[in-house]
């Protein structure tokens, strides 16, 4: 499955202040496992200043992604947590995971939303 740590979409006072990443905006990321039994999710991320946030409340996640795309991202949902790594380009992106204890593991793609 997947895993998330408490973080909120930034304020809006924070978004002001952010140096912005060519990378920000909303991202829908479909996660595969490739090992174990952890089935397939939807999440659905956001960047703001090359820093990774969770939209949808019913995980939490958090990370970031560095000027040249190259992304590290942890999710948590309820008691599973995974970690993911891998790259992003302007629209699209993929990459490996992992879950925490090692029983699952898989990739990822995601792709960057209309409008920010």
């Amino acid at each position: 499955m997947l895993i998330a740590i408490v973080n909120s979409v930034p304020s809006e006072a924070a978004r002001r202040g952010a140096i912005r990443s060519p990378y920000d905006g909303d991202w829908s990321v479909a996660i595969y496992t490739l090992r174990g039994d952890c089935g397939a999710i939807r999440a659905a991320l956001r960047i703001f200043g090359g820093r990774v946030y969770s939209v949808d409340q019913s995980y939490q996640a958090y990370g970031a992604v560095n000027a040249k795309g190259a992304v590290r991202v942890t999710i948590v949902r309820g008691s599973q947590s995974a970690s993911g790594s891998g790259r992003l380009s302007y629209n699209s992106g993929a990459g490996r995971w992992r879950s925490f204890r090692g029983e699952c593991s898989g990739t990822w793609s995601a792709m960057r939303s209309a409008a920010y």
